[in-house]
Order: C-alpha cells, then structure tokens, then sequence
C-alpha cells in the first residue's frame, strides 16, 4: 500500500490526514488525527476511518512543547505503526503564497526562503506551516514534500477586488488582496458541483467559520470576491483576531497611547475578536454556555458582522443564490446559523428551524429564494489531491 499524509499546521493545532492510494491511485482517506492546544496542554488523537481509536495522549499543562516536538513525536510513532515504504509523499497546507505561488509546488530549499519572506504576513500560520516542512525534511530528507497555498483559489478573481485604494507602487509591489481559506472553498467548490450541480454553476457565498473566518463569493465555482485580504486578519470577527478594522484604529494606538508596533499585532491577532470582546474566551462554544453579557454580546457581534459581510458580497455577485456553511461554528452550531439567516431575510432566505437544528445538508425552507447548505469541509483531502497531481510522474 501506498499512501499520502496531509499536514494543516496551524497556530494551535497540527490537523493530519493519512489517505491510502487505490489500484488507481486516487486517494481514500484511511486515517487522521490532530494535536490540539499546543503551548497549553497539548493533546493528541488518531483514529481510522472507521473510528477506532488509534492512540490518545494528553500531555501535562505547561508542557513546553513546540510545533516541531510534537511533529518528532508523531514522526516516532508513525514509523513503528506504519509500514516502511508506505508513505510516499507529505502534503502541506501553506497559507500565503504571495503574488508568485499560484499553484501547488514541490518543495526546494529556494522555495522555502521564498515562503519564509511572506512570513510577517500570516504571522499566526505561516512561521508553522514552515516548521513542518523543515521538520520533515528534517526527518525524512528523500521523502518528496508539496506546498498547497490557501491564496492560490484566489488569484484569478477580479482586478478590481484584488485592489486597495493605496499608490499604484504599493500594489505593485505586492500590496494587496490577497485572500485565503482558498483549501477549504475548494473543497466546497468541488462538492457542491457534485450535490447541486446548478447551484454550483450559480451565484454562491460559502461561510467557512472557525476559529479563522471568512467568507467567499463564488461564481461559476470560481472566486470572485473575499472578506480576507492583504493578510489573514481582514474581514470577519473571528476567535482572537480583530477582522475588518478601520486603519486609524492603529494610527491612534502608536501615536496616541504608545503601543509598539510588536503590541499591536500581539493585541489584533491574539487579544482580539470573540476572545476580545467578551474577555472569557475564543471558542464559541464557551460564549454559547456562557450566561455573561459580555459572552452574549460577542456572540451577537460575530453574526451581525457575518450577514454585514454576506450582503456586501452580494454586491459583489450581483445576486445571491445559495449560502454554504462550513468549518467547526459552520457546520456545528445551529443557533448561529439561524441568527445569521434571520439577519437575511431581505434577501428572500427562509430558513427550515428543523433541518437546521438537525444539521441537515440542507438547511433552507423550500419557500426559500436561496438555497441555504451545511457542507463540511476537508482540507486535508485538497492537500492529498494537489500534492498527488504534483507527484503522479514520480508513483509507479
């Protein structure tokens, strides 16, 4: 058996996916796992596709283990469990290409100076994505290692939502819209063409809304306009960074009350959005139970802020014809998705209360002018797919 390992390091989590290549070298998802809370209490759980648990560790809070420990601990484990030979290629999630990186590529050591220089523009996930890839190259140095960029989706959209109003130098120079979760709207691009081929070919907004949030119109399947821009920061409240933020909001903070531009970024990427707002916690589940406020209040900002976006990139598409939510708040929590759709109804959508709370694929009542979907998404499996397309030369 051969197989592709998927890698989605991110700031705090490593997310994996292990997919076997069938007699046709597609690849069947076998098995996954993902280290959590790292640089707190790291976790870790592997199970196979069928759900059997493959191992679970907790590791103590205050454990100083850093992305690359926890990668040599699983390099470990993997070649006692694995066969030898097995995997033949490691695929990684790589979230800024810049203006270059347009497609998947294979690892070299230029390329990675290359992705090195992008690093203060995804501070939060590109300095890790890196680190994986050194890690194994590290490792497994003969073993082939393919960049997957989440700005690539992106790269065709239109001129004009690529822009900011900035000197013409400035965007020349690299300067702007970039956009990304462009692995997960893939992803969500393909299966919709596969479940509602005719909404596919429509205008779409897919919501992939986690920890990071975005949303993505879509035409034809293809990326027209985003809320992320220049940096992963951009756009939606999400669950410790601030989103779309008017600039004199920074201006004010240096010249006014003497905030160094290192505390800045420390308070807009990892003080801010749901975990800024209601001063208990990043993760929506946590607000949900909360009785505090303040913990109502974040809540509440994060969809008000959702369906703001969502009609602007209505705009954008001239039109609205379906709405897909995906990643964890996506995909699981039901409450939010019907106050997001109860702050749409102007624009025809109807929501079904009960397919809703059942997390039915399809979630809009049949009345309903739009089309309203639960889709989750895979990642893991784009990574497999583009580092396979890149290696199929070198797979007997």
């Amino acid at each position: 058996m051969k197989a592709i390992v998927s890698l989605n390091s991110g700031s705090s989590s490593i997310k994996f996916g292990v997919f076997r290549l069938d007699e046709g070298n597609h690849p069947v998802h076998s098995a996954g796992g993902k280290f959590e809370k790292i640089s707190i209490a790291p976790s870790l759980r592997i199970a196979t596709d069928a759900g059997e648990v493959l191992l679970e560790k907790d590791w103590p809070e205050g454990a100083h283990l850093t992305h690359a420990d926890l990668l040599d601990f699983l390099f470990d484990w993997a070649t006692r469990h694995i066969e030898s030979g097995t995997i033949v290629a490691i695929g990684h999630r790589v979230v800024h290409g810049g203006t270059r990186f347009v497609a998947p590529q294979r690892v070299t050591p230029e390329l990675l100076d290359e992705l090195e220089a992008l690093s203060p523009l995804a501070p939060l996930h590109q300095p890790h994505n890196l680190v994986a890839i050194r890690t194994l190259a590290r490792l497994a140095p003969d073993l082939p290692q393919v960049a997957c960029f989440d700005t690539a989706f992106h790269h065709d959209k239109p001129e004009v939502a690529a822009r900011m109003a900035i000197p013409r130098s400035l965007h020349e120079a690299g300067i702007r819209r970039y956009g990304f979760h462009g692995l997960s709207y893939e992803y969500i691009a393909r299966t919709l063409a596969r479940l509602d081929p005719a909404l596919a070919h429509g205008k779409v907004i897919a919501a992939h809304l986690g920890n990071g949030a975005s949303l993505c119109a879509m035409a034809n399947g293809r990326s027209i306009d985003t809320t992320m821009g220049f940096t992963a920061l951009d756009g939606l409240m999400m669950g410790t960074r601030c989103g779309r933020l008017d600039p004199g909001v920074v201006l004010h903070l240096q010249t006014q009350m003497g905030y160094s531009a290192k505390a800045v970024e420390t308070m807009l990427y990892r003080q801010s959005g749901l975990l800024g707002v209601s001063g208990i916690s990043s993760d929506m589940r946590a607000l949900a139970a909360s009785r505090e406020p303040a913990a109502r209040e974040a809540v509440e900002l994060f969809a008000y802020r959702t369906a703001r976006e969502i009609g602007a990139l209505t705009a954008s598409l001239q039109g609205l014809d379906g709405l897909v939510f995906t990643a964890g708040i996506g995909e699981n929590d039901a409450a939010l998705r019907a106050d997001i759709c109860a702050r749409l109804g102007w624009l025809g959508l109807i929501l079904d209360e009960e397919a809703n709370a059942a997390h039915a694929p399809l979630i809009s009542a049949p009345e309903s002018r739009i089309a309203v979907r639960v889709i989750p998404t895979d990642e893991e499996r784009m990574i497999a797919l583009h580092t396979l397309r890149i290696l199929c030369g070198d797979l007997p």
